[in-house]
């Protein structure tokens, strides 16, 4: 079931969208990520595999945490709000981290007729590191065409 996205016109430049906390992040975690996205690379289960490739334990993936930004935007805005997603990877996310994602409108705007926010999101561990960032762009309904429409309907 997705969400409906908040009118254009309630929305600001700066509002914050409400934040998610994930963890602390455990290996069955990660394991079940794994399962899910068909991406079974050792290093992120298998703890030797890990440290001979230079790596103090296995951690997470970095998709793991772009799925939890997705979340922040379409338990926003809903599924078919989302017009655009873009992150990048800035730190490892490590067992026993708790992740907390956030974001904030960084601009609205209109064009060809349709309304849209722009979504500045990041994502940071417990000791506020930044593990990743990145941005989202969402299709807005109008509150003035949802007038026009419902009142077409009763005509």
């Amino acid at each position: 079931m997705s969400r409906k996205p908040p009118f254009y016109e309630d929305v600001n430049q700066g509002d914050e969208l409400p934040r998610i906390t994930k963890g602390p992040i455990t290996r069955t975690h990660l394991v079940k990520y794994a399962g899910a996205s068909g991406d079974f690379n050792p290093i992120h289960h298998d703890e030797i595999f890990a440290q001979q490739a230079g790596m103090p334990s296995v951690f997470a993936h970095g998709m793991l945490s772009m799925g939890y930004l997705g979340q922040v935007v379409t338990d926003w805005a809903g599924n078919e709000a989302i017009k655009r997603l873009y992150t990048r990877f800035l730190a490892i996310t490590w067992p026993g981290d708790v992740i907390t994602c956030k974001g904030r409108i960084a601009r609205k705007y209109q064009e060809e007729e349709k309304n849209y926010a722009e979504c500045e999101l990041w994502a940071e561990n417990q000791k506020g590191e930044r593990t990743v960032a990145g941005s989202a762009v969402v299709a807005l309904p109008s509150k003035e065409k949802q007038k026009r429409f419902s009142h077409a309907i009763r005509a």
